[in-house]
């Protein structure tokens, strides 16, 4: 007998309570319904304090506490991000909770290589634990379901990634971006505080070449602080001595600051012509689709799955092989072409209707 057999009959029409790990992260928010009601997400636990919500604040989170998920009241457990740093063994026993409860449990592969590390192992044991054990698996796109399968015999079900900027101001960069066509065509590559599948000098040379040989187009630098600055946690002498010769030779604009605010972060992606991604893996990207929201083009590596979120550039950048002319021949085509392959209100607005009915149509099924 399967779990979600095991599962009492719901009694009344009351909406199913749903412990999203987390449910303060865009992605999660916008599972849920446009119209109407839906599920009842969890708010996020206040780290060190489970007592107390804490909104968007989820990091780190405390739903994955087998201790939380043995008294917490919910109806299905459904993980996303935020188990980086667990031991597999303490998700062994968070699963083994859930079982003993006939708690359902979901998990939606966003990573099958985590961007943040650097040596594989430790989220190849997580996945190890978590996929096996879910109720359910879910993934972004066809080829990370074709993975899924071939590595644990699993069927993911496929369901895109929604819309990240909220529509008012996607509404306002469809608005705006007419308004641009006769400006420099502004290329932006940002290398936040350098995460681990980043390797930025492995393309900047010859995307400052690139950029420097077109009529009328910029090349926007931007990174954190923590990698530029001298006492920074994460400074990096030889990039940070390198991009400021470059900028001081006037071959790119160099933006160092600290976080952006969401607000901060949408009218800088919304003011590209083409957003540049330099990660030499990974899997998907909240980037891109941010990107897509705001009519920016995407350029992408061919690692990851990145192509199949949405209409994109790609240049080979795999890890192990980087293609310069790759990269060269599709800024160009950028620069020549104008691509404006971002997706439509009606189009956002028509897939957040479907995400959220796929969502609650799985968590109904796993709770009969």
């Amino acid at each position: 007998m399967t779990l979600a057999q095991r599962r009492h009959s719901p009694t009344s029409a009351a909406p199913l309570t749903i412990a999203s790990v987390p449910s303060g992260h865009v992605y999660v928010r916008h599972l849920a319904p446009l119209v109407g009601t839906g599920s009842r997400r969890l708010p996020d636990p206040q780290p060190g304090r489970p007592d107390r919500p804490a909104g968007a604040t989820w990091w780190p989170p405390v739903m994955l506490d087998p201790d939380w998920a043995r008294e917490a009241d919910f109806d299905v457990f459904h993980l996303h991000f935020g188990f980086d740093a667990c031991p597999p063994e303490q998700l062994d026993l968070l699963t083994r909770v859930l079982r003993g409860r006939g708690k359902p449990f979901v998990f939606t592969v966003h990573d099958l290589r985590n961007p943040h590390h650097r040596d594989r192992s430790l989220h190849d044991a997580q996945l190890e634990v978590l996929v096996g054990a879910a109720d359910a698996v879910l993934t972004l796109t066809p080829g990370a379901a074709r993975e899924i399968d071939e590595r644990w015999g699993r069927t993911a079900t496929v369901v895109p990634h929604p819309h990240v900027v909220d529509f008012a101001t996607m509404t306002r960069a469809l608005e705006v971006r007419p308004l641009w066509r006769n400006r420099p065509f502004r290329v932006g590559l940002h290398l936040k505080s350098l995460r681990a599948n980043m390797d930025p000098m492995r393309i900047l040379p010859t995307l400052v070449d690139t950029v420097a040989g077109l009529d009328e187009a910029v090349l926007q630098v931007n990174c954190h602080r923590d990698i530029l600055d001298t006492d920074g946690a994460k400074h990096d002498a030889e990039l940070s001595a390198w991009l400021r010769g470059q900028a001081d030779a006037g071959r790119l604009e160099l933006e160092v600051h600290d976080y952006f605010s969401d607000d901060d972060l949408w009218a800088y992606l919304a003011s590209l012509d083409l957003s540049v991604l330099p990660y030499t893996f990974g899997t998907h990207s909240g980037w891109l689709e941010a990107c897509r929201d705001l009519q920016t083009t995407v350029l992408a590596p061919t690692c990851g799955f990145y192509a199949e979120q949405g209409p994109i550039l790609s240049y080979t950048n795999d890890g192990d092989t980087f293609d310069a002319d790759s990269l060269r021949d599709a800024v160009v085509r950028a620069h020549t072409e104008r691509p404006r392959w971002g997706a439509s209100i009606d189009e956002r607005t028509e897939q957040r209707r479907e995400v959220a009915r796929q969502h609650e149509e799985l968590y109904a099924g796993l709770s009969r």
